[in-house]
C-alpha cells in the first residue's frame, strides 16, 4: 500500500466509511465520523436501527441532536450498501462466556460479514477488545476467506482500541487520546489520520497491532488488580473494624497513593478483559498469578455482601427466609443504563439462595432489558412518603445521582439493615460497607 489514493480520500474527508456494531462504542463514534465521512451505521439489530433512525439512543451516549448534526451518517443491516466501504471500523462486544474464556463470536460474525463486503485496498480496523495477535491470527484467515483477497496486499487491517467509558460526558469518544495501528506502515498512517479528524485530544500511533492490542487489554487488567487490591483491604479491616473509606481516604493524602475505592467489577470492560490477557498467556504455557488471583478476589465480592447482610439481619434479630430486602440499582456503574455483566446480580442471587425475598429498583436500567438479560422484575417505583417502608434491609448498590436525595436516616427503624455497598453514605449511618 503506497501513500495512496486512500489516504489522500481520507484527508480530503471522501473516503466511505462503515461501523460494525452500534453499541455504547460503536455510535458515538459513527456519530462523529459521519459528522465528516459519509458513514454506514451496520448492526444486525433490527430494533435498534429502528430507534436510530427515529432519533433515539437508549444507551445514552448520543443525544437527538447529536444524531442530527451527524448529517452524513445512515444506518443498514443490509450488507449491500456496504460493498463500496473504502474503512471498516468493527465495534462489536467481545465478552466472555460461562468458563471465562473469551468468545469472539460476535467478532467472527461480524468479520464474515465484512469479508462478504470486502473490495481491493480497503482497510479494516478493530476496535473490540481482544488479546494480542488475535486481529491477524483469527480475524484476517475470516476476512480472507469471505472475500477471496489477500491480505497486506489486496486490503490491510489496524486496530484501534476502544476507550468509550459509559455514562462519563465529560471524557467523551473526542476528548480520550486514542491509539492506532496497522498492518503495514502506510495503513498505520492512513488509519491515524482517519482518527485524527475527530479526536481532539490526538492519536498514538502504535508500532504494530499486537502492541495496540495488548494496550488496550492491560489498561483495564491494572485497574481490575488495583480494586482487587483495596477489596481485599476491605477483608481486612472489616474483621478489625476499621472503616475503609477511612484508611483510604487518610493514605489519599500522599500525592502518589492511587484513589482506588473497593466494590464490585462489572461491566463489559474490567471485569471481563483479563481474561483475554490470560487466555492467551496460558496458551502459551504461562499460568499468570497475580491477574486471576484479583479476577478471583473480585468475582466474589457479590458473595461476601451477601454474606455480611445475612449476618447483619441475624444480629438485629431477623429470620433470614422470607426477609424482604430492598436493592437500590443494578446497573453495572452509577448514572448509566448498561446493564451487562452487573455484579450486582450477584448480590441478589446469593440473598435469594438464602431465602430472602428481593425487590429491586433503579430508575436508570430498562426493566425489560433486565428482565431479558437476568428473569428479574424491576419495582417501578418507591414509594414517595416512606421508600423503605416494610424492607427489613436496605442494599444500596449503585450510586445513582438520584438516590443521593433518599432520606436515609432510619429514625425509629433501628432494626432495618443498611448495607452500603459504594460508600456513598457516612460510616456512622449504616451497618455495613465496603
Amino acid at each position: 500500500m503506497s501513500h495512496s489514493p486512500l489516504l489522500d480520500r481520507i484527508e480530503a474527508r471522501e473516503a466511505r466509511l462503515a461501523i460494525i456494531g452500534l453499541g455504547y462504542v460503536g455510535l458515538p463514534l459513527a456519530v462523529e465520523f459521519g459528522k465528516h465521512f459519509d458513514v454506514a451505521g451496520f448492526d444486525i439489530s433490527t430494533r435498534r436501527l429502528e430507534e436510530l433512525r427515529a432519533g433515539r439512543d437508549r444507551t445514552l451516549e448520543t443525544t437527538v441532536e447529536e444524531l442530527r448534526r451527524a448529517r452524513r451518517l445512515s444506518f443498514t443491516n443490509r450488507i449491500g450498501d456496504l460493498k463500496e466501504v473504502d474503512v471498516f471500523i468493527v465495534t462489536v462486544p467481545t465478552p466472555i462466556d460461562r468458563h471465562k474464556r473469551p468468545d469472539l463470536t460476535p467478532l467472527v460474525k461480524a468479520s464474515e460479514t465484512v469479508g462478504q463486503a470486502l473490495k481491493p485496498g480497503a482497510i479494516v480496523v478493530y476496535e473490540s477488545t481482544v488479546y494480542p495477535g488475535c486481529t491477524e491470527e483469527d480475524c484476517v484467515p475470516i476476512l480472507e476467506k469471505f472475500s477471496g483477497l489477500k491480505f497486506n496486499r489486496d486490503f490491510f487491517c489496524g486496530y484501534s482500541p476502544e476507550r468509550i467509558n459509559p455514562g462519563d460526558k465529560v471524557h467523551t469518544v473526542t476528548k480520550i487520546k486514542k491509539v492506532t495501528s496497522g498492518s503495514t506502515p502506510e495503513a498505520g498512517q492512513a488509519v491515524d489520520a482517519l482518527y485524527r479528524t475527530i479526536i481532539a485530544a490526538g492519536t498514538h500511533l502504535a508500532p504494530s497491532i499486537a502492541v495496540a492490542e495488548a494496550a488496550k487489554v492491560i489498561e483495564n487488567s491494572q485497574r481490575d488488580i488495583n480494586i482487587a487490591f483495596v477489596n481485599e483491604l476491605s477483608l481486612i479491616f472489616e474483621r478489625m473494624g476499621i472503616d475503609t473509606q477511612a484508611v483510604l481516604e487518610a493514605a489519599g493524602t500522599k500525592w502518589n497513593f492511587l484513589p482506588f475505592r473497593p466494590g464490585l467489577v462489572g461491566g463489559h470492560c474490567i471485569g471481563v478483559d483479563p481474561y483475554y490477557l490470560t487466555h492467551k498467556a496460558q496458551a502459551l504455557g504461562y499460568h499468570p498469578e497475580i491477574i486471576l488471583a484479583g479476577r478471583r478476589l473480585n468475582d466474589n465480592m457479590g458473595a461476601h455482601v451477601a454474606s455480611r447482610v445475612v449476618k447483619l439481619l441475624i444480629q438485629k434479630g431477623h429470620r433470614v427466609r422470607d426477609t424482604k430486602i430492598l436493592v437500590l440499582g443494578i446497573t453495572f456503574k452509577e448514572n448509566c443504563p448498561d446493564i451487562r455483566n452487573s455484579h450486582v446480580v450477584d448480590v441478589i442471587r446469593e440473598l435469594q439462595d438464602f431465602g430472602c425475598d428481593l425487590a429491586v429498583f433503579d430508575p436508570w436500567a430498562d426493566a425489560e432489558e433486565v428482565r431479558q438479560e437476568y428473569g428479574l422484575d424491576l419495582l417501578p417505583a418507591l414509594a414517595e412518603d416512606d421508600p423503605f417502608g416494610g424492607y427489613d434491609a436496605v442494599v444500596l448498590a449503585v450510586a445513582h445521582d438520584k438516590f443521593k436525595d433518599l432520606d436515609f436516616v432510619r429514625a425509629g427503624r433501628s432494626d432495618v439493615v443498611l448495607f452500603d455497598i459504594k460508600g456513598l453514605l457516612p460510616w456512622e449511618q449504616v451497618d455495613g460497607r465496603l
